[in-house]
Parts: C-alpha cells; sequence; structure tokens
C-alpha cells in the first residue's frame, strides 16, 4: 500500500504544479491582455487626437457653413415666392380691370348692334 500512495501523492504533486502553473499563466494572459488593451487605447486616443478631431472640426465647420447657405436659401425661396405671389395677384387685378373696361366700353356697341340686329328683322319680316 506504500507504494501505491508514494505513487499518488506522485501525481498529486504533479497536478498541483500543473494548476500552480495553469494559474500563472492564467494570470499572464490577463497581465498581456491588459497590457495589450492599453498600448491599443493609447493608440487609438492618439489617432483620434491626430486625425478624427480635427476631421471632425471640418465636418462641423461644413455642416454650419450648410446651415448658414441653406436658410439663406429658405429666405431666397421665401421672397421669390412672395414676389411672384404678389406679382400674380397684381396680374389678376388688372385683367379684371381690363375686363371690366373691356365690358363697359363694348357693352354700348353690343348694344347698339343688338338694337340694329331687331330692327333688321323687324324690317325683314314685315317686308316679307
Amino acid at each position: 500500500m506504500d507504494g501505491n500512495l508514494g505513487t499518488t501523492n506522485v501525481i498529486l504533486g504533479i497536478m498541483a504544479a500543473v494548476s500552480v502553473l495553469e494559474a500563472l499563466l492564467v494570470i499572464g494572459i490577463g497581465v498581456a491582455g491588459y497590457l495589450i488593451y492599453r498600448r491599443v487605447m493609447d493608440l487609438v486616443e492618439g489617432i483620434e487626437a491626430r486625425q478624427v478631431a480635427p476631421a471632425m472640426a471640418r465636418v462641423n465647420a461644413i455642416l454650419d457653413d450648410v446651415k448658414v447657405v441653406s436658410a439663406k436659401v429658405k429666405e431666397e425661396a421665401e421672397r421669390v415666392d412672395y414676389a411672384i405671389r404678389s406679382t400674380m395677384d397684381r396680374v389678376d387685378d388688372t385683367a379684371d380691370r381690363v375686363r371690366s373696361n373691356v365690358r363697359a366700353k363694348t357693352s354700348r356697341i353690343v348694344g347698339f348692334v343688338r338694337g340694329a340686329r331687331a330692327a333688321l328683322e323687324t324690317m325683314l319680316s314685315r317686308a316679307a
């Protein structure tokens, strides 16, 4: 039995040593992962500071310019729309005035022509 316990103890010792080595390996991987993460984050922050931040500043400036231009375009479009509406209103008023003036001036002529027609029809109907 002593032989079996000695072998078992050696195997248990080997297993314990392997477990300690595995634990050290997992801790080492964790530390290496943290170091890699920190380096990558420093690199990302550096890239962001050197390239992304200036690009965002330019994009924001462009967006501000676009906002100003679109506001001006909107104002001009409203102004043109107002001008067109007022011009159309004036054209409609002018057309109404011309129509009423033409009717007033031609109503006498139309009355005369109708009277002459009625007189001709009456004379022609009596002659027949």
